[in-house]
């Protein structure tokens, strides 16, 4: 064996080249493959803090709701169109971003809160626009939907088996309240012309439901279509 730097004969028991110094190689000794401390083509991943992010975005809407509430006091005196900037950014924020501040966000009981906010908001408006259309009109559309999202994510959350079953009865339900809603909305603005619009969802949910509702049923007719879907 001799050294590659030199080509000093060298012992079989050698390390090192006692003349150069050199490491010896011996092209007979396998070489342990080993991954490169760097990778190629990748850069280190920053960690980003989430209570961090969640304050950065907590002051992106907090900002605009100060902003705009100072430049309508000191135009107009008080809150005039301020609060409907207010109340959305506020709603967008619980529906969008308060959920984050929890490690465990339970959809239980944020869905009905959302639906509660949406229906606040409503309120406020009108109150500001002098209405009187949230209780004969905007206070059953928002809680019927309300009611009926939150029974879906609870029962799904809750129950491991029978979607078809939920999300089909919840098709028909919606398609239910349709006629409801437009008779509500007739009966609080004054329109007589009885039932038109919602006749289409009224059909195509009821169609949807009942599709889905066969399938849950039907297990032969459910496993051939999963087979031609995933298949």
């Amino acid at each position: 064996m001799y050294c590659i730097n030199c080509g000093v004969k060298l012992a079989d028991t050698e390390h090192k080249c006692p003349l150069c110094g050199t490491t010896v190689y011996h092209p007979d000794i396998s070489q342990v493959v080993a991954d490169d401390l760097y990778p190629k083509n990748r850069r280190p991943v920053t960690q980003v803090s989430p209570l961090g992010a969640l304050v950065i975005i907590s002051c992106i809407f907090f900002l605009p709701i100060i902003i705009t509430l100072l430049c309508d006091i000191s135009v107009y005196g008080g809150v005039t169109w301020s609060g409907y900037v207010i109340f959305a950014l506020a709603l967008v924020y619980e529906v969008l971003v308060l959920p984050f501040w929890f490690k465990k966000p339970n959809p239980v009981i944020f869905v009905p809160c959302a639906f509660a906010a949406t229906g606040l908001y409503l309120l406020y408006i009108n109150f500001a626009t002098g209405g009187d259309w949230f209780l004969s009109f905007a206070f059953p559309v928002v809680g019927a939907i309300g009611l009926i999202v939150t029974a879906v994510v609870t029962l799904v959350k809750y129950l491991s088996h029978g979607k078809l079953y939920i999300f089909g009865g919840a098709l028909i339900a919606l398609g239910c309240f349709c006629p409801l809603m437009e008779f509500l909305m007739n009966f609080t603005f004054g329109i007589d012309k009885g039932l038109v619009w919602s006749l289409y969802p009224l059909v195509s949910l009821l169609l949807l439901g009942g599709v889905l509702l066969f399938f849950a049923i039907c297990r032969p007719a459910r496993e051939r279509v999963e087979r031609k879907i995933f298949i």
